[in-house]
């Protein structure tokens, strides 16, 4: 793996690892249907797990698809300046993150409305999974509620469209999805304290900077020695 695909991984990671009120306020009215109705004998942990192994799947899923589409795109590699415009890109959605996870700017909750024409498509199939009371029937749901229009989920995709690969893709989108599974099971099972962390303004800077920090020099670089030094698209040599 090249050394900026995996310091995108760590970027998104972080980001979704530090998004526990996005997450709370997308997603957990969601986990708080599945935990009402999960059967008393049985362990709480399994269900959410297969929940988050669904949700998982689908923003795996739409990574590899986005990857593709990105390395169909270099195929005009001699023609465009497309490697470098899809890294620039990648580095912006680094930068938006951050911004977000600092406080700063929320501009990506906009980007939302970009999904709502698919969403109103798949959302009438949860209504068969419900109530939620058995794995497989947990595990559908968060494969389909793994398609949510979320403007987070999509920045993270832009970023996986960046990547120019379809594995690459799915390894940026899996590794968010892994960063926010903390949150989503603590909705379920201990949600009070890792609220309370993901809350804290100084982790919220801190992150944040960190993440737009790795953006704003993916530009710097890109404007002084173009990609020299990234092997950010080695596979198109």
């Amino acid at each position: 793996m090249d050394a900026y695909l995996w310091l995108v991984m760590v970027s998104v990671f972080s980001t979704g690892l530090l998004s526990g009120v996005h997450c709370a306020g997308m997603c957990g009215g969601i986990v708080g249907a599945v935990s009402m109705h999960l059967p008393r004998n049985r362990m709480p942990v399994l269900y959410h797990l297969a929940y988050n192994g669904g949700r998982l799947l689908s923003y795996t899923t739409a990574g590899v698809i986005v990857g593709a589409i990105g390395k169909s795109g270099l195929i005009l590699k001699g023609i465009l300046p497309v490697q470098q415009t899809l890294f620039a890109l990648a580095s912006v959605m680094l930068i938006a993150m951050g911004l977000y996870l600092a406080g700063i700017w929320q501009g990506v909750r906009h980007i939302e409305n970009i999904g709502g024409m698919l969403w109103k498509k798949i959302q009438p199939y949860s209504r068969g999974l419900l109530p939620a009371d058995s794995v497989p029937k947990v595990f559908g749901l968060g494969v389909l509620w793994g398609w949510l229009p979320c403007g987070l989920v999509y920045t993270v995709l832009l970023s996986a469209l960046a990547m120019g690969d379809a594995l690459r893709g799915g390894l940026v989108m899996l590794a968010f999805g892994l960063g926010t599974l903390p949150n989503l099971l603590a909705v379920g099972l201990f949600y009070s304290s890792v609220k309370k962390f993901s809350q804290l303004k100084l982790v919220r800077l801190v992150a944040g900077t960190l993440v737009a920090g790795l953006g704003v020099y993916g530009l710097f670089k890109l404007w002084t020695t173009g990609l020299a030094g990234w092997e950010l698209f080695c596979h198109t040599a």
